[in-house]
């Protein structure tokens, strides 16, 4: 079965640098070897006709001064644009921007990458800053307004909560802490109304949605009733949650695959490798239960 991996990192060597440079990625997350090479083997070993290349987290914000992020993002994505004009039947990329608290050069990065390298949607990370600052975010209110004019396809990927500590040493953050970082931050742009407010945008949910299917229709029943209320009722937010597009990096078996695709809408569950982050013993074993999945309809 011929795929579209929706779910799939590059390691340019300007990131790769400056994740070395910072003592690594902050999630505890190794940084796993990445080249073009490595990206067409595994493209052929689980049948993958075209990757669309992303950055994964921290990503360029991995810089803490606002122009050199920018910088990075913009080397980042002429990185990627590289890639997909000397292959374009077998590659795309989402673009990366800087912190979405540098509002001017996110919006000029965005444009750049759209307008002039072709980027085929966007990056955008669960949370940005020092706090719990999640996509519905006030300060994000002109990016979400920028994405919604162009009706651009966004590709939310984790990244490392506030708190940095791990449960323990052997639970990276990526392992475990992910998918509940994704819950969050979709959860924040449907209470925060800014799913409605900006509409048009395509989004990508990681990971099957991460906690999201899970725990969605337990927040539903109870955002209506409580005193500040919600202005909507719980069918109101199941139907905008379901507006949602999952890809499934990491989450193609069991309970997980199964809550997803009782919840999502036809049409609305993208494959996913996680390459080159996962690793290979994963990739292969979850795609191998994509590729048995007898309900291909929905996907």
């Amino acid at each position: 079965m011929s795929k579209i991996d929706f779910h799939h990192h590059f390691y340019p060597r300007e990131m790769q640098e400056a994740l070395e440079e910072a003592g690594g990625d902050p999630s505890g997350w190794y940084i796993p070897p990445w080249t073009l090479e490595l990206d067409r083997t595994i493209c052929e070993d689980i049948g993958v006709s075209k990757a669309v290349l992303s950055v994964t987290a921290p990503g360029p914000v991995i810089k803490k001064d606002y122009a050199a992020a920018a910088q990075l993002a913009r080397q980042c994505n002429e990185a990627a644009a590289t890639i997909k004009r000397a292959y374009p039947q077998s590659y795309g990329f989402f673009a990366s921007v800087p912190s979405l608290f540098d509002t001017e050069r996110a919006i000029e990065e965005l444009s750049y990458a759209l307008d002039k390298l072709h980027a085929d949607g966007v990056t955008l990370f669960t949370r940005y800053g020092e706090g719990n600052n999640y996509l519905g975010h006030d300060s994000f209110e002109p990016i979400w307004a920028e994405l919604s004019r162009r009706k651009t396809l966004v590709f939310i990927h984790p990244t490392h909560p506030q708190d940095t500590g791990l449960i323990n040493s052997l639970l990276p953050q990526p392992m475990f802490d992910y998918p509940h970082e994704t819950g969050r931050t979709a959860m924040d742009l449907i209470t925060s109304g800014r799913l409605r407010q900006y509409p048009g945008c395509r989004i990508i949910l990681s990971h099957a949605g991460g906690t999201l299917p899970y725990l969605i229709h337990r927040a539903a029943a109870m955002l209506p009733c409580m005193p500040h209320g919600c202005g909507r009722t719980r069918e109101e937010l199941l139907e905008e949650a379901r507006e949602f597009y999952f890809d499934t990096a990491l989450s193609s078996g069991g309970p997980t695959f199964k809550a997803l695709t009782e919840f999502a809408k036809p049409g609305h569950i993208l494959f996913g490798s996680d390459f080159p982050n996962a690793p290979r013993s994963a990739i292969i074993s979850f795609t191998a239960l994509f590729d048995k999945y007898e309900g291909k309809e929905k996907i």
